[in-house]
């Protein structure tokens, strides 16, 4: 183990013996690593005795170059700050659930007369709703809300709902709503329907056949046989999914059972949903940073992270193996659920074999992922050869680099670049510009600017490189590409060709464009195009690039479309200027949050006066 610094050893000889959290940081003053301490000053000195536990925290301590310690008041308190601080700054070193954006949800908008069901990503419990989640993928909750309409038919237009429009929509005669907008269903009996498809979710099932079993029999007696048929079809519908639910215990609480599996320095959490003694449904999440790490750490991590965002938490949570600081865990997640939960390692009978089932359930996930992984670096090793030899490259294209223009009749000009590193998204290198020098509908300038700047920094890069050898450059605009490519025709071609001569990089860089009507691929000097083979690794590659740049293109112009919308909206309301704008925003996302904030919760914002929120109303 490396000696500590003359700075390092200041630090560590003087932190405090109190709990808190301790931050690490490199010489650039990235965040590699976020820990928790009852005692500070042993903790973060145990990093630097002569023996440490593993080659990972090694190279933990090789990189940091500072220390920053808070302190708090309880163990409570220093996990909770250490939660906020790994989701905020995602430490290399840290333990951490794999993807940077959040996981969907079910909402049901509770708070609202008529409530609907949506899918969201952001989880807000002061605002009524009732979540259900996290999924780890969008195409499954999707499955989820198709089924659940054709038992509950909710809610999905954008009209108000006064029960007295003259006819329904299309879904109503299809089955799929049940119109209280022409009030065939009252206010009462459409929020009864959808706590119904609450308790469904949740797993309850029993509360919901019963009434409606209730409700079919009284409307038979009623002779009102269309409505009893109607009810009939949707117990069918739910006693279909019940049946595919396994029945694990007697018992009729709920748990959640979590394992875990590794291999090649990946680790993936299983958690198995048991809802009122029958298992309702499964998860599978990626883990990072756990090379290395025992399973006591693994463990403790993810559950602090998956419930830090889990819409609802169990009685009792089922572990493969006992965790440190399970006391002060155990009272977290009661915090969180406001009555008692428990953790327990079973280690026989019918709840071990669960633990074991999900083990094995993660053991295949982890299987499946490095099978993906190696059929997908296959095809992109493929599709790179294919590429250079048809586009005569010098060398295979482990960089492409993708620009694209978007633009509505010249408003909005945006360009994107996306980047391909070995066949690959590279997302931390997306780029996106915002063309402000081309005035009206001009595909061709937009694409000169959008590349001039782009080797500008390029070149910004080298001498900045030169001039402070130590300091880190932008990696997006630091590195050239393999292969520059063009979303268009011989037009957008001959813009790129013309920066890349400007520039001195014709040689450097490898320029093409596809166009794509026929998928042709244009070069430089060629009068004739190429075209690949329709099953050619080669054209699926470009084409996901193209596609890519495309999709970012559209979403940052679709941003600056709002961004342009929310000032010209607010830019109206006497005496808001930029920076009391500004503060709005930031305080409630966008101008419907802020059309719904109350007097109060308006005049909280620093800058807004009496006079100002009355003005505000009156013009939202």
């Amino acid at each position: 183990m490396a000696a500590a610094s003359d700075h390092l050893q200041q630090i560590l000889d003087t932190l405090p013996s109190r709990p808190g959290c301790y931050i690490m940081r490199d010489a650039d003053g990235v965040i590699v690593y976020v820990g928790k301490a009852v005692n500070l000053r042993s903790r973060v000195r145990s990093y630097f005795h002569a023996q440490t536990d593993s080659p990972k925290t090694d190279q933990l301590v090789r990189r940091i170059a500072d220390i920053e310690t808070i302190i708090v008041d309880s163990e409570l308190e220093a996990l909770i700050l250490e939660m906020n601080l790994i989701k905020k700054h995602r430490p290399k070193y840290n333990i951490r659930l794999k993807d940077d954006k959040r996981y969907p949800y079910v909402k049901v908008h509770w708070g609202d007369p008529f409530p609907k069901v949506t899918v969201t990503r952001r989880m807000d419990v002061r605002d009524g709703s009732r979540y259900f989640g996290p999924y780890t993928s969008l195409w499954a909750v999707h499955q989820t809300l198709a089924l659940l309409r054709k038992i509950f038919g909710y809610l999905t237009c954008d009209r108000a709902i006064t029960g007295k429009d003259p006819r329904a929509c299309l879904y109503y005669d299809i089955k799929l709503c049940i119109a209280p907008c022409i009030g065939k269903a009252s206010k009462e009996d459409y929020r009864a329907m959808i706590d119904d498809l609450c308790k469904f979710l949740q797993g309850r099932t029993e509360p919901v056949v019963k009434r409606l079993r209730a409700e079919m029999e009284a409307a038979s007696e009623a002779l009102q046989f269309e409505k009893a048929a109607s009810i009939r079809d949707q117990l069918i519908a739910i006693e279909r999914v019940v049946e595919k639910q396994k029945v694990i215990s007697t018992e009729q609480i709920d748990s959640d059972v979590i394992a875990f599996a590794r291999d090649k320095g990946d680790a993936c959490a299983q958690v198995f949903f048991i809802r009122a003694g029958k298992l309702i449904g499964r998860e599978s999440f990626l883990l990072e940073g756990a090379e290395d790490a025992d399973s006591t750490e693994i463990v403790s991590n993810f559950i602090t992270q998956f419930y830090e965002d889990a819409a609802f938490v169990p009685d009792e949570v089922m572990l493969p193996n006992d965790i440190a600081e399970a006391e002060i865990v155990s009272q977290w997640l009661r915090g969180k659920r406001g009555d008692k939960v428990t953790l327990s390692v079973p280690r026989r009978g019918a709840k071990h074999d669960l633990i074991e089932m999900a083990t094995a359930n993660a053991a295949e996930a982890l299987s499946r992922l490095h099978a993906e992984r190696e059929a997908d670096s296959s095809k992109h090793v493929e599709g790179m050869a294919e590429l250079q030899a048809a586009l005569q490259l010098p060398r295979p294209p482990a960089r492409i680099e993708c620009f694209d223009i978007s633009h509505i009749q010249g408003t909005a000009t945006v360009a994107s670049m996306v980047v391909f590193a070995q066949g690959a998204p590279e997302k931390k290198h997306y780029r996106s510009f915002n063309i402000r020098a081309v005035e009206g509908v001009d595909d061709f300038a937009s694409m000169r600017e959008a590349l001039r700047r782009r080797f500008a920094r390029w070149k910004d890069a080298q001498d900045r490189k030169a001039d402070a050898p130590g300091k880190k450059p932008d990696e997006s605009f630091a590195l050239l590409p393999d292969l520059l490519l063009i979303d268009g025709g011989k037009g957008q071609l001959g813009a790129a060709v013309e920066v890349l001569a400007e520039a001195g990089l014709t040689e450097r860089v490898p320029v093409a464009s596809l166009a794509k009507q026929q998928e042709e691929i244009f070069l430089p000097g060629q009068a004739n195009s190429i075209l690949l083979p329709r099953s050619s690794q080669g054209l699926f590659l470009v084409q996901r690039v193209r596609d890519e740049a495309h999709r970012f293109a559209i979403t940052h112009h679709r941003q600056r479309r709002q961004k342009m919308g929310l000032a010209s909206q607010l830019e109206a309301i006497p005496g808001v200027g930029p920076s009391r704008r500004k503060a709005l925003l930031k305080r409630f996302g966008d101008v419907d949050g802020i059309r719904a904030a109350s007097m109060d919760e308006l005049r909280s914002v620093r800058g807004i006066t009496a006079e100002v929120a009355k003005a505000i109303k009156d013009v939202l």
